[in-house]
């Protein structure tokens, strides 16, 4: 079959809408592009058989501490990147729950399954409990430290048994407690960041109470969440309170007696743990929620709207960010502790410099000698500086990377490169290897030199490729100067595999001829119809 060679074989351009089309990575937003500015890594506990229920940082560090309740223990981790330090065992025979730092960072308190809760030094995590805490039945799921006013001595702890404890820790014993604070499990509970005496607990009841330790025993505020309270969270100014449970957060207005400020559903399954995080690159707090569907939401409260989802690959039942922003940490119900850590930048790291006191002295930093021309570094400056506004960049070219067949057409192994490119199976490097050896005047040698292998391939090649519009022109050219030069190859006793290459190629051009038969035939129907149709216009 002939190509027809008086028209192109592309004879318009596609259109723009067809070609596909590339994503613009400006259209992150700003916070967007802050989360995932976060790298992810896998803090090692040892085993998997175990869930990771709580997770807290030490509120009062330069550099990250955070503590991981998980199996019997609480683990610690501590520096930037985290790094395993020895663990807390705080009970032999049963879990560990709720670990809580204090306001300065040296002590340590978690509970456990049979209800007591113990106090542990973090300088000194294997030296046993300071103080032991026994009042509670069940499982202790809230031990919480106060946050606000430097209270050092006290110490708020609840438990399944639905009592309420308020503990002088220096003492081991109880300020004062309430035996049914709530109807159900009491599983969550967060002091005020601006009071130290107020603190809120959430219940398998739904309810939702606020407690001022001065005045004891009665709550000073009770609401109803609409399900079972997993966690909950005051948002920095003291004055709003948020809930998690079922698959809704709610915001609540507790100065105004518990007004419903807005409700959030972004998750599809239950929401175990809320947290607050900071934006180093503006300061702002967002309000974070992990569940078990293995996301965690960052959510604007200032503006009431979701922000930012992170997946992850397990369920989730914990989550918490350092103080300083840089790291957040997530537990999962099979024992695994995703990290995700921002490095931070010269200004953050200035910022969060701790200064002793007024008089605070430190030693200067020694200064830079000046680079002299007798020093091997002093022909190296200004390597790595960075392109200021207005200067001219004079930028590298980028290194070519070659294919193979091109690299051996740039050493005039002519035969080799179209081996190569038949083995790499790719029609259009195919093509280009043919049609540079036909500008060259090497392509009838390089065919007469093939053995029985390399002309397989290359019948092979024509069989798939050769009645295809773009290549039809010169495959058909090539599939006829084989058959004329080769065909004592292809007859012979050892030419079986290219006679049965040779019946593929006949047979792919019989259906090409029936189809281009075909075609002339429903033109013939169609140009009267053309020509009738063309006259009733005129």
């Amino acid at each position: 079959m002939a190509a027809d060679t008086s028209k192109p074989l592309f004879p318009a351009a596609p259109h723009t809408s067809l070609l596909p089309s590339h994503g613009n990575s400006n259209r992150l937003s700003p916070e967007a592009a802050y989360w995932r500015n976060f790298r992810s890594s896998t803090l090692d506990t040892g085993a998997t058989a175990f869930s990771v229920t709580h997770l807290a940082f030490s509120p009062a560090r330069a550099r990250p501490m955070l503590a991981a309740a998980w199996s019997s223990a609480v683990h610690l981790f501590a520096g930037d990147p985290l790094a395993p330090r020895p663990r807390v065992t705080v009970c032999k025979d049963a879990a560990a729950f709720s670990p809580s730092f204090r306001c300065d960072g040296a002590l340590l308190a978690a509970g456990d399954g049979k209800g007591v809760v113990r106090v542990f030094r973090v300088d000194k995590p294997t030296a046993g409990p300071l103080r032991t805490l026994s009042a509670h039945a069940a499982q202790t799921r809230v031990v919480r430290y106060p946050e606000a006013g430097g209270d050092k001595v006290h110490l708020l702890t609840a438990g399944d048994d639905a009592l309420l404890a308020y503990w002088d820790v220096p003492s081991e014993t109880p300020v004062f407690t309430v035996p049914a604070a709530h109807r159900d499990y009491i599983r969550a509970g967060a002091p005020s960041p601006v009071d130290h005496n107020l603190f809120a607990t959430g219940s398998y009841d739904q309810s939702v109470k606020l407690w001022d330790a001065r005045t004891g025993k009665a709550p000073a505020l009770s609401f109803s969440h609409g399900a079972s309270v997993e966690s909950v969270l005051f948002l920095p100014s003291g004055g709003l309170l948020a809930t998690a449970g079922g698959t809704t957060v709610k915001i609540w207005d507790v100065i105004g007696g518990g007004r419903l400020v807005h409700s959030v559903e972004s998750h599809v399954k239950t929401i175990f743990a809320l947290a607050l995080g900071k934006m180093g690159a503006t300061g702002e707090t967002r309000l974070l929620s992990a569940g078990s569907d293995g996301y965690v939401k960052c959510f604007d409260y200032g503006e009431l709207k979701m922000t930012h989802s992170m997946r992850y690959p397990k369920e989730l039942l914990s989550v918490a960010c350092s103080p300083c922003g840089t790291v957040l940490a997530a537990g999962s119900s099979k024992g695994d502790i995703f990290v995700r850590r921002r490095k931070k930048n010269a200004t953050e790291e200035e910022e969060e410099e701790v200064v002793g006191s007024e008089f605070a002295w430190t030693m200067p930093k020694p200064e830079k000698q000046a680079l002299k021309p007798s020093y091997y570094r002093y022909f190296l400056r200004g390597q790595n500086e960075k392109a200021k506004e207005g200067d001219f960049v004079i930028s590298r070219p980028k290194k070519v990377k070659f294919a193979e067949h091109d690299k051996l057409l740039r050493k005039f192994r002519h035969k080799d490169a179209l081996v190569s490119a038949l083995a790499k199976n790719n029609p259009r490097s195919v093509v280009a290897v043919m049609e540079e050896l036909v500008a060259r005047r090497k392509l009838v040698r390089c065919i007469g030199n093939l053995d029985v292998a390399e002309l397989g391939l290359l019948l092979d090649f024509l069989h798939r490729n050769a009645t295809l519009p773009r290549y039809a022109r010169l495959l058909l050219g090539v599939a006829n100067k084989v058959l004329e030069m080769r065909a004592e190859d292809i007859i012979s006793d050892d030419g079986g595999k290219l006679r049965g290459c040779i019946r593929n190629l006949k047979r792919m051009v019989m259906e090409e001829i029936k189809i281009q038969h075909t075609l002339q035939e429903i033109q013939g129907m169609i140009s009267p119809m053309l020509t009738l149709s063309a006259s009733r216009l005129k």
